[in-house]
């Protein structure tokens, strides 16, 4: 899994879209050492701070992409300088399907508009999401209006785990109109398209972060 001399990619927690680049030089049972990162526009050195909490990811072997939490806990000057970085363990990573980004379940209030008033804009919720779409609910009075190959305007309301809340304007396909198994609730599946880097981030973090809280849940539950 994760090896020495994989390079690691750092997003912090409560940053702007903002990306490091590092090597690993050292695994320990939960810890790693790396070199000190680079800003991946600027190319200048970061120097970080003990506490500082960061969104990792790294590419396997197997060619997938791997995500942990991490943060500072010191630096070491032996046998160069490097930092310091918590790490849970191959048992705690997250895949993520590079080729498909991966649905999570989650409830985001979003708000659908339509780009040449073919029906009455709505605010309605999701059941899951990712970086490349969403599930929604619909109203009753929308289950007829919308249809297969409608584009979209979504406004999506993302409450990230540090309480900070983004709002995405996205332009969404509607894939299918379906009705939830063993319910009387319609959805939409939707499709994003002409999602700016910024914004895909901001969807994978988001993603990222529900998947870490369901494992949680799940790992509760087992005990």
């Amino acid at each position: 899994m994760l090896k020495v001399g994989d390079t690691l990619t750092l997003e912090p927690m409560e940053g702007e879209g903002e990306q490091y680049k590092s090597k690993v030089e050292e695994i320990g049972e939960s810890y790693i050492h790396i070199d000190y990162p680079v800003h991946t526009k600027t190319g200048k050195t970061v120097f970080l701070l003990n506490g500082m909490q960061f969104k990792a990811s790294f590419i396997g072997d197997d060619n997938g992409l791997y995500l942990f939490e991490t943060e500072v806990i010191g630096k070491v000057r032996q046998p160069i300088p490097m930092v310091v970085l918590s790490y849970p363990g191959t048992d705690k990573l997250v895949r993520v399907q590079r080729r498909r980004y991966v649905r999570v379940e989650a409830n985001a209030d979003v708000a659908i508009h339509p780009l040449q008033q073919e029906f009455t804009p709505f605010t309605t919720m999701t059941t899951d999401i990712s970086a490349g779409g969403a599930a929604i609910v619909l109203p009753q009075q929308q289950q007829t209006q919308l249809v297969p190959g409608m584009v979209v305007e979504t406004w999506l309301a993302l409450a990230m785990r540090s309480g900070e809340y983004h709002y995405l304007k996205l332009k969404a396909k509607i894939v299918r109109i379906f009705q939830a198994e063993n319910s009387d609730v319609y959805k939409a599946s939707l499709q994003f398209f002409d999602v700016s880097p910024q914004d895909r981030v901001l969807l994978i973090r988001y993603s990222f972060e529900r998947q870490l809280e369901m494992r949680k849940k799940e790992e509760k539950y087992r005990e």
